[in-house]
């Protein structure tokens, strides 16, 4: 397309509006062709009677003809009213048409929700959530992918999420957030490992310098523990998993770092202990993300909202 074109663009348009009748107009037109009546026409459309025959009246005068002649007996259509009538029916049926479209695409978008999420809120708060979101929409399909905090980004970025939860220490670039819970990494060992008998809360130098089972890089939970460490903490494995993570540390393979939410049953049945650490901050936000200025709607929304309450 020209320059030239580009620019006649807005004016056609903004010209175009200016003679075409807005479609509340045409509706009462409508109505009064139905009905006869100005006054049964107003009611109609739920408008007064002297509203009414200003719309009309200001109709005319765009147009510049008259649609309406009024007598005692009622409101009879004009040889021209009657002519636009016609174009004002096909133009309101392809509005009733275009708004149909619109609220499918809003139907459908409503219809689903795709949440990405890290790992420990994915096992451990997602299920209640979904659980209380499917009692207000039972009709949504939520899909949920789980993976670390940075294939959560990856996700919303590429617009293959609707929300997301991370439990890092930051945002992730080109994403909004809010602080939904707060969480606390502990340092877990099985009953017969050494640590799981000592009487004093272990360093954070001799933390570092200890093989631990670990979540991998790029997970929320590594991501607090190598800030709490300086980046000098030693993986004696690497697992992608909370799960995993629990099973190694059971099995006696040695001290992990885990979410506080994740380990509740294993502390209270003694497959596992709670280390005590001193000098260590394992603190951490967890976060519902979205991209940035595209605050969530629909069932996002709504989700998010449970989250918060």
């Amino acid at each position: 397309m020209s320059n030239t074109e580009e620019q006649a663009g807005p004016s056609v348009a903004g010209s175009l509006a200016h003679r075409v009748p807005d479609l509340g107009a045409l509706e009462l037109l409508l109505a009064v062709a139905r009905v006869g009546s100005l006054g049964g026409a107003a009611r109609e459309v739920g408008i007064t009677q002297p509203a009414a025959s200003s719309r009309i009246r200001s109709m005319e005068r765009q147009l510049g003809v008259a649609l309406v002649d009024r007598s005692p007996r009622g409101s009879r259509l004009t040889d021209a009213g009657a002519l636009v009538t016609d174009w004002a029916r096909r133009i309101v049926e392809a509005a009733e048409a275009f708004d149909a479209g619109a609220q499918a695409l809003r139907d459908r978008r409503d219809s689903r929700l795709r949440v990405a999420a890290s790992m420990t809120i994915a096992e451990y708060l997602l299920p209640g959530w979904l659980l209380a979101l499917r009692a207000q929409r039972p009709d949504t399909a939520v899909s949920l992918h789980a993976g670390n905090s940075t294939v959560v980004a990856e996700r919303l970025l590429s617009d293959e999420a609707d929300l997301g939860f991370v439990e890092g220490l930051t945002v992730p670039t080109g994403l909004d957030s809010v602080v939904i819970a707060h969480d606390r990494l502990i340092v877990v060992t099985a009953p017969g490992h050494p640590w799981g008998r000592r009487g004093r809360p272990v360093a954070a130098e001799e933390l570092a310098s200890t093989p631990l089972i670990l979540r991998e890089k790029g997970s929320g939970t590594r991501q607090v523990l190598d800030a709490a460490l300086g980046g000098l903490a030693r993986p004696l494995i690497e697992l992608s998993s909370t799960t995993a993570v629990k099973a190694a540390a059971v099995s006696g393979a040695g001290p992990a770092v885990l979410s506080e939410l994740a380990v509740g049953e294993e502390l209270a049945m003694r497959r596992l202990v709670r280390v005590p650490v001193a000098g260590v901050a394992l603190a951490r936000d967890l976060r519902a993300v979205w991209p940035t200025g595209h605050r969530p709607t629909g069932p996002a929304r709504d989700l998010l909202s449970l989250t918060r309450d």
